[in-house]
């Protein structure tokens, strides 16, 4: 970023960053997370809506089958049968560390086999016609959530298509890295570093 100043990246661009983050980051963290998966609190449709569509324009996948994954997640907590612990192979080591670190972090993304039953974790999504509404067109929820640093690059740098494009890469693309980074984080870093001192029942 230093090297890129004031020409592949400005303030304008972390600005767009930082707010696109914030916004799709509070659709993942209070959206899919507290609300849809945990059920921790009510809120009004429009709201359940809007944190449904901004966790989309993470890119992190439909509200529904990232419930379904998350919930599969808590049922069997580093246990075999969790989607994504850390702790559920074989190897020893380094390389046990490095395979745990991995299938953790995004490997188990890439295998059908750890993916979870929505008709089983997500029924109650299922059966809500918001959250299918959401779900249907994710795709253009993604493109919205490019679309938008875009278009507030164009306004806010003067009509540039330049500042534009570089909101784009900035708010759209590198945000998108790094909250997947962050969110998969929790799955890898944070499952294989630390101490229970309890019991989960």
């Amino acid at each position: 970023i230093v090297l890129l100043w004031n020409n592949g990246v400005d303030w304008l661009d972390l600005g767009i960053l930082a707010v696109m983050y914030i916004f799709t980051g509070a659709g993942i963290t209070v959206g899919y997370h507290r609300l849809f998966t945990h059920r921790s609190f009510e809120t009004k449709r429009w709201i359940k809506i809007t944190l449904a569509i901004a966790g989309s324009m993470s890119v992190q996948g439909a509200p529904i089958h990232w419930v379904a994954d998350h919930r599969k997640h808590h049922d069997f907590a580093d246990e075999e049968g969790d989607p994504h612990s850390p702790h559920t192979h074989d190897h020893e080591g380094v390389k046990g560390i490095f395979v745990g670190w991995y299938h953790s972090h995004m490997g188990w993304l890439f295998s059908r086999d750890e993916r979870a039953s929505a008709s089983r974790y997500a029924r109650d999504l299922k059966n809500d016609p918001d959250m299918v509404w959401v779900g249907k067109p994710f795709f253009t929820w993604v493109l919205l959530g490019l679309a938008i640093p875009f278009a507030l690059g164009f306004v806010l740098g003067g009509f540039s298509l330049y500042a534009g494009f570089t909101a784009f890469i900035w708010g759209g693309l590198v945000r998108i890295f790094l909250q997947h980074h962050a969110t998969w984080s929790v799955n890898s870093i944070c499952h294989m570093y630390g101490d229970q001192p309890f019991d989960i029942e």
